[in-house]
């Protein structure tokens, strides 16, 4: 089809990378346009760039001279009234046919006296002035006017009361936010004339806006969670043991995702705010097997030991089985399958990385908060949380 004059081939027009450039300087806007166009075209991975300027087609601006207009008694809406009758035509009535029909009447200057530059120039033009027998006063348009040749847009489209030029690309090879972030970065560190500004949009403003809420919605699950730990174990320093899992699982994700060759996505982010409910139940088993321990008479280190080696078995079976759960939704199977497979990877790598790390690094964090707790309940005059356990040796 490119042989084909008049044909213009494009491929994804509106892709996820989109600038928009706003501004009401339309000879600066198109350079600056056309700068950018070559930087973007430079970063490893953009294809398929586009611009929604285009050149239009051609055109005669017509502009009237201040001091001979009004010489003259011309303004422009009668002289736009004139040209259009004389070249656009004008309806001068219908003319009954002798088959019955009615056909409008169109009154225009022949082509041959309308194509031209010259001929336009040449184009006799009423003036506000009348002669002595009553007729208005007729001069060629090229004395009250300057005509030259431009290009009339195909559509001038606007955003916030400003002309827009906006600029779309598609991305190959590499993960289309890798891309956005160094056309981001460009856009930043551009320097723009007076008047003119950048809008970002496209993919780019969406992976924004969908990063905050996911970065909202974890905060709020963090501080949920320890709210009802907090009142489960009547302690503000124990749930904080067990939440250490929580950046644990994290290391996990980004590992599966590494090893999978897998981008940070929206659904790679769903798979870490589910995990944040998840990756902690290993660790309620072991703090409360280790404080049903202490109450029982086992000292501290004791009563960890035995919850290690008692809740063991029960982790590593609902670990498992969340594993084999996730297994099919981590492969992609069925159809549009990949599009939450990373949802289920980063799933099974928190999952396991936690329970692998929670094992080990919980007690150390409990053993520390416990002997905290007993310290500053001490010191405050109150009675140990757990009066009947026995202290461990030094």
């Amino acid at each position: 089809m490119e042989g084909i004059p008049g044909v213009e081939l494009r491929v994804g027009w509106g892709g996820p990378i989109y600038v928009a450039l706003l501004g009401n300087n339309d000879a600066e806007m198109r350079r600056v346009i056309a700068d950018l166009r070559q930087k973007i075209l430079a970063i490893r991975g953009i294809t398929d760039v586009e611009v929604s300027f285009k050149e239009g087609t051609p055109a005669l601006s017509i502009h009237l001279k201040p001091e001979l207009a009004a010489e003259y008694g011309l303004t422009h809406a009668q002289l736009g009234t004139m040209l259009r009758a004389l070249i656009g035509g004008e309806n001068s009535g219908y003319w009954l046919a002798a088959d019955g029909q009615n056909y409008e009447v169109i009154t225009q200057l022949p082509r041959a006296s309308r194509t031209m530059l010259a001929d336009v120039a040449g184009l006799n033009i009423a003036t506000g002035r009348q002669l002595a027998d009553g007729t208005a006063e007729l001069i060629p348009l090229r004395s009250v006017a300057t005509i030259e040749r431009t290009f009339s847009p195909e559509n001038i489209r606007r955003q916030d009361l400003q002309r827009r030029i906006a600029l779309w690309a598609n991305v190959q090879g590499r993960p289309s936010g890798d891309a956005g972030d160094e056309v981001q970065q460009l856009v930043k560190s551009y320097v723009l004339p007076p008047g003119l500004h950048f809008d970002i949009g496209g993919q780019i403003k969406d992976q924004q806006e969908v990063n905050a809420a996911i970065f909202g919605a974890l905060a709020l699950a963090v501080i949920f969670i320890y709210i009802v730990l907090a009142s489960q174990f009547g302690s503000f320093l124990q749930p904080l043991a067990i939440m250490v899992s929580l950046p644990l699982s994290v290391v996990g994700v980004m590992l599966a995702l590494l090893v999978t060759g897998t981008t940070l996505n929206i659904f790679s982010m769903i798979g870490i705010v589910f995990l944040m409910g998840l990756v902690t139940k290993n660790a309620i088993l072991l703090v409360d097997f280790a404080n049903k321990g202490q109450r029982d008479g086992l000292s501290r280190t004791e009563a960890l030991l035995a919850a290690g080696q008692v809740r063991l078995r029960p982790i590593l079976m609902t670990t498992a089985a969340m594993i084999f759960g996730m297994l099919p939704l981590a492969l992609g199977l069925g159809e549009g399958g990949e599009q939450q497979a990373p949802m289920g990877r980063a799933i099974i790598g928190g999952v396991i990385t936690s329970t692998l790390l929670t094992l080990v690094v919980v007690p150390v964090i409990y053993s520390y908060l416990d002997a905290l707790e007993r310290r500053l309940k001490r010191r405050s005059g109150g009675a140990p949380a757990l009066a009947h356990q026995p202290q461990d040796k030094a």
